[in-house]
Formats: C-alpha cells, sequence, structure tokens
C-alpha cells in the first residue's frame, strides 16, 4: 500500500488472509513494485484497475447508450492526484502523470497516472473535469451521512464522497456559477452521483463527520 495509507485499512486487508505493507512510495509506484514482484514470482498474477477505469466505464456507456443525446457527464478527482484534469487542461490529447506522494483524505484516488484506455473515452466524452481539495470530500461525507429530511442515509468515505460535495459546493456557492451553468445544473435537475466507497476506515469518517475534518479548509477547486 502506499505512503499515507492508514492503519486501519492496512488492517482490513490483512484480515482477508493477505500479507500488506505500507511502502514509502506512492500508489503507482507501489503498483510498479507489485508487478515485478508478481513478475518473479512463479503463477504470480497481480490485477490492477487504474485511475479512470470506473469513470471511464460508466461514461463510455452511457456516451453510446445515449449516442444522439448524451447526459452531462462530469470526472471528479482529487486535487492532490488530478492527472486526468491536468491532461485535459493541456488540451494536446496526451495523458499528464502527476507525481510525489499525493497525499490527500482520498486514498483511493490518489493515483497519479491515467488509464490509457479510459484516457481516450473520457477525454472524447467527458463534459467537464474538476479537480477538488479534500474539504469538497469530507462535506459530502457530512451530507451523504445526515441528508435532508426523507432522504435516505448514506455511508460513503472519502474517496466516494467527492461528487455529492462538489454539487452542492455547485448548487448553493454564488462563487461557481458559471460552472453550475455549464453543466446545466437548476433545482429541475436529475442527477446520478456515484460512491465507490464505504466505511472502509471508520476512525477517518468520525475525523470527517465528528470532528470536522477538512471543514474550514475552504480553497475553491478547478474545472474545465
Amino acid at each position: 500500500m502506499p505512503k499515507g495509507s492508514t492503519q486501519t485499512r492496512k488492517d482490513n486487508i490483512a484480515k482477508e488472509n493477505a500479507v500488506v505493507t505500507i511502502e514509502d512510495m506512492n500508489y503507482d509506484e507501489c503498483v510498479r513494485l507489485a508487478a515485478k514482484e508478481a513478475a518473479e514470482t512463479e503463477h504470480g498474477i497481480i490485477v490492477q484497475a487504474g485511475v479512470g477505469s470506473l469513470s471511464g466505464a460508466v461514461i463510455g456507456y452511457f456516451a453510446n447508450r445515449f449516442k444522439e443525446n448524451p447526459p452531462v457527464m462530469v470526472v471528479v478527482e482529487a486535487g492532490a492526484a488530478d492527472c486526468l484534469y491536468r491532461s485535459a487542461e493541456k488540451a494536446a490529447g496526451s495523458r499528464v502523470d502527476v507525481t510525489g506522494d499525493m497525499l490527500t483524505i482520498m486514498a483511493g484516488l490518489a493515483c497519479g497516472e491515467a488509464n490509457t484506455v479510459s484516457w481516450d473515452i473520457l477525454r472524447n466524452h467527458a463534459s467537464a473535469f474538476v479537480s477538488c481539495p479534500d474539504w469538497v470530500s469530507a462535506n459530502g461525507t457530512r451530507i451523504y451521512g445526515a441528508p435532508l429530511p426523507g432522504d435516505e442515509r448514506v455511508i460513503s468515505g472519502e474517496s466516494g464522497s467527492v461528487p455529492m460535495g462538489l454539487l452542492h459546493a455547485v448548487m448553493t456557492n454564488p462563487e461557481y456559477r458559471d460552472l453550475k451553468e455549464a453543466l446545466k445544473l437548476d433545482g429541475h435537475s436529475q442527477v446520478l452521483l456515484i460512491s465507490s466507497e464505504g466505511d472502509t476506515d471508520p476512525d477517518r469518517y468520525r475525523e470527517s463527520v465528528w470532528e470536522g475534518l477538512c471543514g474550514t479548509d475552504r480553497e475553491p477547486f478547478a474545472d474545465i
């Protein structure tokens, strides 16, 4: 597991009878290390889904299913590992990697090298790419956990909460009015949010919900 992984997540994986280590390297370097060890091990197999694989699958489906009238489709990333956003910003069609520690509470999104197959899908069909600081995700976790009357409570981890946090910010903060209009959002919009993570780290979840983790850090997010 990469630098910054929590002990709780390590322990949960170890409960599945795995040998787990937290390495002094980022996610992408860990993938290369695992691939190297697999190549040197007889019958060793490692299957890894690179960053953008889930969004590529979802957006690819909707782009194909509704060819004549596709929905507005938005890719949301952790600001510390926003390789897809940076690639889209470059506008040359080539991928831009993010290196370094990529420290973020969205540990499941701390991946700096885009999935090559998915990038072709995303750059041709995504409506927008948004790079979000940690407070967006933390606020999304709190909103999911304490919804409006009549809505069901959703227990969502940090990596799964960032779409909700983004939607709330866009709909309630005048600072993001231009993005709201670009995404054609209003009070009648029907929005599908995908949370890819539950409460995989109870300690971190309580920090977000009980202690207001990242609650006062309102660094603006970037979109393109």
